[in-house]
């Protein structure tokens, strides 16, 4: 049976496809890739490119952006917004439940210890932008005592795939299932995959979609109750809840 929350997903899906139609779009960041019968939205960075991810929290007057309209508002002229995705948990004020680092920037602090919901599933970890190697996954209490000088860094968890292995916790029978988001790290961390489910799946099936669709020695969750894409070039720009970090690839001059 359909619930009323799936209907206004759907709903909010269709309206943003609508919507990204008439938006610019960068051509080959993102597509739709099928997996054991379920799509998901794939968009790749390089290396290469690296500098142009960028994570957003506040905008100039010091509120929270929120949304992905917000996001595009910040940009220069000549500047478009490729794609971009809700990236961490965040508290009741949007502020991020661990670290968040964007040029400079820091709010909040690595968090080590375990607790309550996906967040504290040890071993949950930090994406970490433009370090010692352009892109990584780290596990957060290695993260903790390395202190790597990450440009950009979003803690989330749990982490999906560690070393190759799924999340230990991870049970393949299990019956929760959500849209979800996140990040997954090629193994000689050159490539950088950020990732939403298409319908909703469970933590197994997602993280064996970074593992053995893409090869990501490492991934890290983002989300599941409020998981969004803004990506033109395959027409999403998913409408919801107001977001906390946000994450995404600014093409431009």
């Amino acid at each position: 049976m359909t619930t009323v929350a799936e209907l206004k997903r759907r709903l909010g899906l269709a309206v943003g496809a609508l919507v990204a139609l008439t938006l610019p779009a960068v051509a080959d960041i993102c597509e739709t890739r099928d997996f054991e019968g379920t799509g998901y939205a794939v968009c790749t960075v390089d290396a290469a490119d690296q500098d142009r991810l960028r994570l957003w929290l506040d905008g100039p007057d010091g509120q929270v952006l929120g949304d992905f309209s917000s996001v595009r508002g910040t940009l220069a002229a000549g500047e478009v917004l490729g794609f971009a995705m809700n990236a961490g948990m965040y508290h009741a004020d949007y502020s991020p439940v661990g670290l968040y680092r964007s040029d400079g920037v820091e709010r909040g602090a690595v968090v080590t210890a375990g607790g309550g919901g996906n967040f504290g599933l040890r071993p949950n970890g930090v994406f970490c932008v433009g370090a010692k190697a352009p892109f990584q996954v780290i596990e957060s209490r290695r993260f903790a005592r390395v202190q790597p000088h990450c440009r950009l860094a979003t803690q989330s968890g749990p982490m999906l795939v560690i070393d190759g292995a799924l999340h230990p916790r991870f049970l393949a029978s299990s019956d929760s299932r959500y849209i979800r988001n996140g990040v997954g790290v090629s193994r000689d961390m050159q490539t950088a995959w950020f990732v939403i489910s298409n319908r909703a799946v469970t933590f197994h099936e997602f993280a064996r979609f970074f593992r053995d669709a893409l090869g990501a020695r490492n991934a890290l969750y983002f989300d599941g109750s409020i998981s969004r894409l803004y990506a033109p070039s395959i027409s999403r720009a998913d409408w919801g809840r107001r977001m906390g970090p946000i994450i995404g690839y600014v093409d431009g001059p």
